[in-house]
């Protein structure tokens, strides 16, 4: 347990709460996990680690409850989330060790290209997510999935990181034409997948505060399982306006520390 005050704990927990919420809507819960964790962690050199490595395993808590709840309630193709994760995996640890060796800056601008290309189109298309496709989904739609949400999402993940639960919910309605709130249910499980290999390097690396991330994941978990109910029931207009607001907070995020921090 790193050394902290019972006040900042009180904060952290309840950041993981609302990470839950977010991240089990529509994704990007660690818009707002990460920045509290490097707040709140000792200032030092070992700082930035072990809030990546304790954000995982507070993230894979909470992911992991609204997986299970989603798969309870919504129609999930199981099998087929699981094989766009197992491709995620991959992806991801390939833009992990890419990311070793060069700078993401370059690539931030493109990226907050795309989110507002993204918000747009949300913004313009009202229908967007809002029904399943009644037509079959083909097999070149599922290789399509497991490509670009898969593989090209995880390895989006491993290099840069923010908002891939969101780009995951957008890629999985667009291909597959499911509507937010499955795709939302799907997303969930592909980020256990994703999350389990990022949790498994870091506990390797030894930075993870598990005593912390303990605590925190109780309060994530819950925060999961309640999002993950409210998007059942509140439906896809909602996901939708929630998808909304965090493709906003990412560019702004992102904008910032490209140009400001």
């Amino acid at each position: 347990m790193p050394d902290i005050s019972l006040t900042t704990v009180v904060v952290l927990c309840l950041a993981a709460l609302a990470a839950g919420w977010i991240d089990a809507v529509v994704g990007g819960g660690g818009l707002l996990l990460l920045p509290a964790l490097l707040l709140g962690l000792p200032n030092s050199a070992a700082a930035g680690p072990y809030a990546l490595g304790t954000n995982k395993a507070v993230a894979i808590v909470g992911t992991t409850g609204a997986a299970v709840t989603y798969a309870r309630k919504a129609p999930v193709d199981v099998r087929l989330a699981v094989r766009i994760g197992t491709a995620a995996l991959v992806g991801s640890t390939g833009g992990a060790l890419l990311a070793a060796g060069m700078s993401t800056d370059l690539l931030k601008p493109i990226v907050m290209v795309v989110l507002v290309a993204v918000g747009a189109f949300v913004i313009f298309r009202p229908a967007f997510g809002t029904a399943p496709s009644a037509t079959p989904v083909s097999p070149r739609r599922v290789l399509a999935a497991i490509g670009l949400a898969g593989l090209g999402i995880g390895f989006y993940d491993g290099l840069i990181g923010p908002g891939t639960g969101t780009f995951l919910v957008l890629a999985l309605t667009a291909i597959l034409h499911l509507d937010l709130v499955t795709a939302s249910a799907t997303a969930k499980i592909v980020n256990c997948c994703t999350n389990a290999g990022a949790l498994a390097m870091f506990a390797y690396k030894g930075t993870v505060y598990w005593q912390l991330a303990a605590l925190m994941a109780v309060f994530n978990l819950a925060g999961g399982m309640v999002g993950a109910r409210t998007a059942l029931k509140r439906g896809a207009g909602f996901v939708r306006i929630v998808l909304l607001t965090v493709v906003c907070a990412l560019v702004v995020k992102m904008a910032y520390e490209q140009w400001v921090a």
